[in-house]
């Protein structure tokens, strides 16, 4: 049984931006297995995931977005834990001069990521290796790392049976502090490392000794008058001051504020909700 190709959902007269993937090509590989979708992700690029579990959301969205805002003459970009590849191909959409890797310990998780490389056609410059984070070393090569660590600490939460969805919410290796420490391997002596937590850490990512100093900090609320849910971070090598900035998602009445439009438009969503 096939699995499922999401249709587009798009408001009246919006034409979505840049590149158009290569497709399936007729590889039976590059279609939805029975308990996945192929979603769209920026512009015309699509996604493989799961259809229960860890999929991609707005965490991803926002730190592909404030990380694209560094790539200017980026030759080469990292993505610690890439999961599905989300963040890595939204990088690669956005900058399509780039040459983007990612590295991820779950096999079914990489594997997936690189049939979405492979159907939006970009394995020229995309790749991502198997392995995990903690013992990575390629040098201090990248202009942009970036990474977005589980979110709760072992012992927090109910985990869920299935692995590859409790490795993506739990620190099975390592939160903030090893993505840090990989980072700290990686990023060129200009580079910036962005880095997407969830706001309960913040003061233990800011106890972090570390080479990397935070330069930047995005707190994303997701309705007005309620507290933030994730923190986007940015270090540099060299130090200076952390700029404080907030994203509101939505307004007090439930719209899209005018600050998220902008995010969605500039990493190739739709600004405005599709006609019902």
């Amino acid at each position: 049984m096939p699995g499922v190709i999401r249709p587009a959902r798009r408001p009246s007269g919006w034409v979505p931006p840049g590149p158009l993937p290569a497709g399936a090509g007729g590889r039976a590989d590059l279609l939805p297995q029975a308990d996945e979708d192929l979603c769209y992700l920026s512009g015309e690029w699509r996604l493989f995931q799961k259809l229960e579990g860890h999929r991609w959301s707005l965490d991803d969205l926002v730190t592909a977005w404030v990380a694209a805002r560094h790539l200017a003459g980026a030759a080469q970009a990292l993505d610690l834990g890439c999961g599905l590849g989300s963040v890595l191909l939204m990088v690669a959409w956005k900058a399509q001069q780039t040459r983007v890797i990612g590295v991820e310990a779950q096999p079914e998780r990489a594997s997936m990521a690189r049939r979405s490389i492979a159907f939006n056609g970009v394995e020229s410059r995309c790749e991502v290796l198997d392995g995990d984070l903690r013992g990575l070393d390629l040098g201090p090569t990248f202009a942009l790392v970036t990474g977005t660590p589980p979110y709760f600490p072992r012992g927090t939460g109910t985990e869920a049976e299935a692995d590859h969805v409790s490795a993506c919410r739990f620190e099975h290796r390592g939160g903030v502090e090893a993505y840090l420490a990989a980072a700290e391997r990686h990023v060129s002596p200009d580079g910036v490392f962005v880095m997407c937590a969830a706001t309960l850490e913040d003061d233990r990512v800011r106890a972090m000794a570390s080479p990397l100093h935070a330069r930047g900090l995005l707190h994303v609320v997701p309705r007005a008058g309620k507290a933030p849910l994730v923190s986007v971070w940015t270090f540099a090598r060299s130090p200076g001051l952390c700029a404080h900035q907030a994203l509101v998602v939505r307004d007090a009445t439930g719209q899209w504020t005018p600050a998220f439009r902008e995010v969605r438009s500039e990493m190739g969503l739709p600004p405005t909700p599709p006609r019902r």
